[in-house]
């Protein structure tokens, strides 16, 4: 089995694995697993930027790292503004503040 074959199938699963878990997940810790993944994307922005910085010039390489850190930002910056909207609903709010 050939290697991309098989980073096929670990994606394919992944997918899989990800739709039955978030499911299973009551609503009322949503705001929490968000800020969970919101950890792993910042992961990923990491592992891109090693990815990026490789000496050698394969243009494939240096596109789906991109790709891959222009994602994993989209997705921890909108979770982190998700996370603070939802956490400011609960905040008692003070006198002449707004939110």
């Amino acid at each position: 089995m050939s290697a991309g074959v098989l980073l096929f199938f670990v994606f394919v699963l992944a997918i899989f694995l990800g739709f039955e878990l978030i499911s299973k997940v009551p609503s009322q810790l949503h705001t929490p697993l968000m800020s969970g993944t919101n950890a792993i994307s910042g992961i990923t922005i990491v592992g891109a930027l090693l990815a990026a910085g490789t000496t050698d010039n394969e243009t494939i390489r240096i596109v789906l790292s991109t790709l891959a850190m222009v994602f994993a930002t989209i997705n921890v910056v909108g979770g982190y503004l998700v996370t603070d909207r939802m956490l400011g609903m609960f905040s008692t709010k003070k006198d002449g503040e707004s939110r």
